[in-house]
């Protein structure tokens, strides 16, 4: 199995569900194998696909793959997922979707890592607020962001 091949039947499927393909992974496991769709969008909140969206979604994707030759012969497990928290931050409509939330950044430079909420957002920069302090940084300056899981949050 080829990810680019699946990739290029999945990305029309995709669009027509106003999604976006983030990744497609191939994984042996024993005599199957995984193959991970990571998809992203807006969804009806502009925070990213809800559940609804990605079962949707799904079926659409499975019956691409079934309808065409890209995985071959061999069996095969699918898994559509969205990007999570666990993926890196790497383009400005993913900072977007993640405003109001928590995020870690490492630097390209010697810099410490620094932690702040994202407040905004614009497509060369995004702005942290950091204990209080509001702080721009390029995305060129940024080398991993991840957004950090808070299950003790205290909106307000």
């Amino acid at each position: 199995m080829d990810a680019n091949r699946i990739s290029a039947v999945l990305e029309p499927v995709l669009i027509a569900h106003d999604l976006e393909l983030e990744a497609v992974e191939i994984q042996r496991a024993g005599r199957r194998s995984v193959v991970r769709v990571v998809v992203d969008g807006d969804g009806p909140d502009g925070r990213g696909p809800g559940l609804d969206d990605i079962a949707e979604a799904t079926q659409s994707v499975s019956a691409a793959l079934d309808e065409t030759e890209v995985t071959g012969d061999s069996p095969y497990t699918l898994e559509v997922s969205s990007r999570g928290v666990t993926r890196p931050l790497m383009l400005p409509r993913q900072w977007r979707r993640n405003t109001g939330r928590l995020v870690k950044v490492n630097f390209t430079s010697d810099e410490e890592p620094v932690t702040g909420r994202i407040v905004e957002v614009d497509d060369e920069r995004a702005t942290l607020d950091i204990a209080g302090d509001h702080r721009s940084i390029p995305y060129t300056e940024v080398a991993k962001a991840l957004v950090q899981v808070e299950f003790n949050r205290k909106d307000g």
